[in-house]
């Protein structure tokens, strides 16, 4: 019997890339992958130039059961474009629909669409987490753009029959993260101290192999059709707890100068700088039952193990 075929989009990036690492190890499913960038994956699996901006042309769709798109214009910080939300909307909307049109016209039976918990919002209160089923209240050109191309596939799944799958995760961290949470080890591994020991706030982060888990799991789960999930590693922890752990993973001092949390957003709003603040200070929890109740989907990793994974393979990448 012919294994069911998966293509992959954003396949040179982090969730792409070690999704689809991880479906060539487990042979259950035949994997194509569709990569802007460079990729580790050439010569292991069928690789095929793809970008979101540019008309697609994506032979595969045809023999693909399901698609699994991971690619998208991310977030960033301090954003250079003029006007950020058509930049946003031309990629993570459009680009997003025409794949999907293309997907339904071509017979894919499945569409797993990797958003974000963006949708949902910013923050949260401690104790009262988000839920997939909470109305959606995004913040910022990129969770709107993530919004929107929800609701197109939400509505072209009603219109096609094709099955519509949304995944958002919080901060993804693993083997090879960059971005902000590269930025915390490097912080820690030269010994800088922080102002961030007494910070008291409540997130939820997915190792990449917690959410790389659930996305296989909705593969061929017939209870994720037509689903929305939030993806956690199932424990919460604040800024100062983070890094204490990191800290510890790498064998290193946690240098944490207990600021008070008031005084820090009083620096950060004369610097201009509340959002970095708030991301340090605020809260954003997710909840996970959904995925036990529906899926019987719990994280496979524990958080500890995942920050040594992503920790060893920092220290193994560092000049000598």
């Amino acid at each position: 019997m012919t294994a069911p075929k998966v293509l992959v989009t954003g396949a040179s990036g982090l969730v792409g890339e070690a999704l689809v690492f991880r479906l060539l190890v487990d042979k259950t499913f035949a994997v194509i992958a569709a990569a802007r960038g460079a990729t580790r994956l050439h010569g292991l699996c069928p690789v095929e130039p793809f970008d979101l901006t540019q008309p697609l042309l994506l032979p595969s769709l045809g023999a693909a059961q399901v698609v699994v798109h991971s690619a998208a214009r991310v977030h960033v910080i301090n954003d250079s474009a003029v006007d950020p939300l058509t930049e946003f909307r031309k990629v993570n909307v459009e680009g997003t629909l025409r794949l999907a049109q293309r997907a339904a016209e071509s017979g894919v039976k499945r569409f797993i669409f990797i958003s974000s918990i963006k949708v949902n919002g910013e923050c949260t209160l401690p104790g009262k987490p988000f839920t997939a089923d909470d109305c959606p209240n995004p913040v910022g050109p990129y969770g709107v753009s993530k919004h929107e191309a929800e609701e197109a596939l939400k509505q072209l799944g009603r219109d096609t029959g094709m099955e519509v799958v949304i995944i958002r995760p919080p901060l993804v961290y693993g083997p090879g993260v960059k971005a902000n949470f590269l930025s915390m080890l490097s912080w820690l591994k030269k010994g800088i101290p922080l102002p961030l020991g007494a910070i008291h706030n409540q997130r939820s982060l997915v190792a990449i192999e917690n959410l790389v888990s659930l996305i296989v799991t909705c593969i061929d789960h017939p209870a994720a059709a037509n689903q929305t999930f939030l993806v956690s590693d199932g424990e919460d922890l604040s800024t100062t707890q983070l890094l204490r752990r990191l800290s510890r993973a790498l064998g290193k001092p946690a240098r944490l100068l207990p600021l008070p949390e008031w005084l820090l957003m009083l620096a950060a709003s004369i610097l201009g700088k509340q959002a970095v603040a708030q991301r340090l200070c605020g809260s954003l929890q997710v909840d996970i039952s959904k995925n036990r109740e529906l899926l019987g989907w719990t994280p496979p990793i524990n958080m500890d193990k995942a920050m040594l994974q992503t920790v060893g393979y920092y220290q193994e990448r560092q000049p000598k």
